[in-house]
């Protein structure tokens, strides 16, 4: 199992930039894909980012792609999201989660307690 907890949001203006953390428990968190998913009011969860556990590919869904940028570090059980040129309706509660595989958002749980992003206009 795996547990994770996000930190890194905040409330920041349009074109600002911001970094999320994803602390990871467990020892087996390098056998795990891990990704970045956000939710806003009134929506669903989507996928925003996904990595596989070497850290060796990504995916990224076509409204971040080119300003969100995920990435891991194994040896310290860390994920990052890192996004530049923010935008309004970017807002939404980030949540980092681990699963299978990373072509696979739809079957990743064991979910964080998600970090508030806003990005004011």
């Amino acid at each position: 199992q795996v547990h994770v907890v996000e930190s890194g949001g905040g409330l920041v203006q349009a074109g600002a930039s911001l970094r999320l953390s994803c602390a990871a428990s467990g020892r087996t968190f390098i056998l795990y894909a891990m990704g970045w998913f956000r939710q806003a009011p009134g929506t669903e969860r989507e996928v925003v980012a996904t990595i596989s556990p070497t850290g060796s590919s990504t995916y990224y869904t076509d409204s971040v792609k080119g300003r969100f940028t995920i990435s891991r570090d194994n040896a310290k059980n860390m994920v990052y999201l890192q996004m530049n040129s923010l935008k309004p309706e970017d807002t939404a509660v980030y949540y980092c989660a681990a699963g299978e595989s990373y072509s696979k958002p739809g079957q990743f749980g064991y979910w964080g307690q998600g970090t508030q992003v806003t990005v004011s206009s």
